[in-house]
């Protein structure tokens, strides 16, 4: 059974993607979800633009994983067959990773995933990872207490996805200056992704779950060869540890202007812990993914698995250290390495083994996340 999953942050786009995709697969299999208020879920399927079915189910807990859950897996179960290909059009909101991890645990080998595709309106991403509203404040689920930010969901969604397919739901008219400039953006972010407007570009058996898996991990940079006018990305790798209180005096103006932040930074407040970092729109959050490759068990085979270490060994520090990249159209490369640079800790702080730092993030926690801040 071979199963294209489609996310989006509204329906409509995802509406528009769907049917795009059906009309160059003939004979496939759409299965839309959709999560309504107080747990509903609306299930429809259509072939060839005829609808076979739709009902309706109330979920006790009605969140979107309990959706994928208990709905959509089940769902593709029962309809599964070697030959019939399914569309599968997730709830706004619901991520594709849930869904292919949840199809994979339930269905095992049966199911094949031959791609998975974000559906979006290019002219509305921008606005989208600035949003400072959660997904539930701007409209996009009924789930209170989803406090994920617009822009959260598109990065994770571009992380995750091998293709994008470009709607323009006819709501509103699009500027073309506009919807270029999402496009750039687009492929600013995610360098990896196949960007299309056209339905037959979704190349079946491009999704590689580990490639996949490893772009969404806390902490992982990965940047293109070549920036999107007007968009670029700056990386600044800085090999001593940071000193906390100044790296935080300094974190604001690292943010100003840049639409995603992001990597992972080697603190002094908490030298054995590898801190990761991400900034999309107005929030930063940093969160303790735990101790650095160089201080586990069994380092050759950690070297081996894990591309970020590998390529970032330091012969004294192995693969501690800072390394933060920086999107926006308005950031001063220079202005980020001088911040970052004045933040590394001196060769006399290096040397004070009495030296006590401040904890101003509350990172000396191993597996926990500090509390979100707007910069």
């Amino acid at each position: 059974m071979n199963v294209t999953v489609v996310s989006s942050l509204d329906a409509f786009s995802r509406q528009q993607a769907c049917a795009a995709l059906a009309a160059d697969t003939p004979g496939a299999l759409i299965v839309f979800h959709d999560l309504l208020e107080d747990g509903l879920v609306v299930r429809r399927i259509f072939r060839d633009g005829n609808r076979l079915e739709q009902a309706e189910s109330r979920l006790e807990h009605g969140c979107l994983s309990c959706t994928v859950r208990l709905d959509v897996v089940p769902t593709v179960r029962r309809l599964s067959t070697p030959t019939t290909p399914i569309i599968l059009g997730l709830p706004a909101a619901v991520t594709s990773m849930t869904a292919v991890h949840a199809l994979l645990r339930g269905l095992g080998a049966s199911v094949t995933i031959d791609a998975v595709v974000l559906a979006c309106a290019p002219d509305a991403v921008e606005d989208q990872l600035w949003d400072h509203h959660t997904v539930f404040e701007s409209g996009y689920t009924p789930v209170p207490d989803d406090d994920r930010t617009p822009g959260e969901f598109i990065i994770g969604e571009l992380a995750f996805s091998d293709t994008v397919l470009l709607a323009d739901p006819a709501l509103v008219p699009v500027d073309p200056a506009t919807r270029a400039r999402g496009v750039q953006l687009i492929n600013e972010v995610a360098p990896h992704i196949a960007v299309t407007d056209h339905a037959g570009d979704v190349r079946p058996g491009r999704h590689n779950l580990a490639e996949a898996t490893a772009r969404t991990a806390a902490g992982s940079v990965r940047i293109p060869a070549e920036s999107s006018s007007p968009f670029f990305t700056v990386v600044q790798r800085i090999a001593r540890p940071l000193h906390p209180e100044r790296f935080r005096l300094a974190l604001t103006a690292l943010a100003e202007g840049s639409c995603w932040l992001r990597g992972r930074l080697w603190v002094a407040s908490a030298p054995e812990c590898r801190i990761a970092i991400q900034g999309i729109g107005p929030r930063i959050w940093l969160e303790n993914t735990g101790p650095w490759q160089a201080d586990r068990d069994s380092l050759p085979f950690a070297i081996a698995t894990n591309p970020d270490a590998m390529l970032d060994w330091h012969p004294e520090f192995g693969d501690r250290g800072t390394v933060l990249a920086v999107t926006g159209d308005d950031i001063d490369p220079a202005e980020i390495a001088a911040l970052l640079t004045a933040c590394e800790l001196s060769e006399a702080e290096m040397n004070d083994d009495a030296a006590l730092f401040p904890d101003p993030f509350g990172l000396n926690h191993p597996t926990e996340s500090t509390p979100r801040s707007t910069s």
